[in-house]
């Protein structure tokens, strides 16, 4: 269980490294830099929109609004900007 949780946390701070290289890419479009400047000023935020002491509901707007702004921003990314920042990352 801690190996497999260890592995998460690993694979989160790899992506995160992605995201800041395809954020500092002049080829990212304006737009998905916003999403995932905005995904990860959520995620790191103490502010939130349903607060997280209401059981179930206030972890999974997290679950929900993080996962889905980084999904939209890669949508507008071209896939090569991604797998080059990912190898530079590896």
């Amino acid at each position: 269980m801690f190996e497999k949780l260890k592995s998460i946390g690993s694979m989160f701070k790899t992506e995160l490294k992605v995201y800041r290289l395809v954020m500092k890419d002049s080829r990212t479009p304006f737009v998905a830099k916003v999403l995932l400047g905005a995904a990860i000023g959520y995620a790191i935020s103490p502010i939130d929109i349903i607060p997280d002491f209401i059981p179930i509901i206030g972890h999974l707007d997290d679950v929900i609004i993080v996962p889905g702004l980084i999904f939209m921003a890669l949508k507008l990314i071209p896939r090569e900007l991604v797998e080059e920042c990912r190898a530079k990352v590896v």
